[in-house]
């Protein structure tokens, strides 16, 4: 395995470790493993290695839907790469907070999407941090 450090905002913190302590993940890092493997698995041809990441996925999903990639709508896929473009339009300008509240709206702060759209602001906040 590769080790990896992510930050992450202290809301989207505090929901993994609710989940931690609800006993839905054994600790944060797992969390963060099913998290990028079910991205990854939503938006490419990609096939979870992670063990028990069926049995993870209904648990986390358990009161919506669970999509299965080959029942996909080419629209899921097709919108998280407009919201993702539109992520980065605002980065690209300077608008941190509003690329951050357009994130909050277009997903809740559990889904992994918006992980991962989170994250890509991640070098934007880095460098508007030192432009200050």
């Amino acid at each position: 395995m590769v080790k990896s450090t992510v930050r992450f905002p202290e809301a989207v913190m505090d929901c993994v470790e609710e989940m931690v302590e609800e006993g839905v993940f054994s600790n944060k890092s797992e969390f963060q493993r099913f998290a990028v493997e079910y991205v990854l698995s939503e938006i490419e041809d990609y096939e979870p290695e992670m063990v028990d990441f069926d049995e993870l996925q209904k648990e986390v999903f358990q009161h919506q839907p669970v999509s299965n990639r080959g029942e996909m709508s080419p629209e899921i896929n097709e919108n998280f790469y407009e919201n993702a473009a539109r992520v980065r339009q605002f980065a690209i300008r300077g608008d941190i907070e509003t690329a951050e509240e357009y994130i909050d709206t277009a997903y809740p702060v559990t889904d992994p999407r918006c992980l991962l759209l989170d994250d890509l602001l991640e070098s934007y906040r880095q460098h508007d941090t030192e432009d200050e």
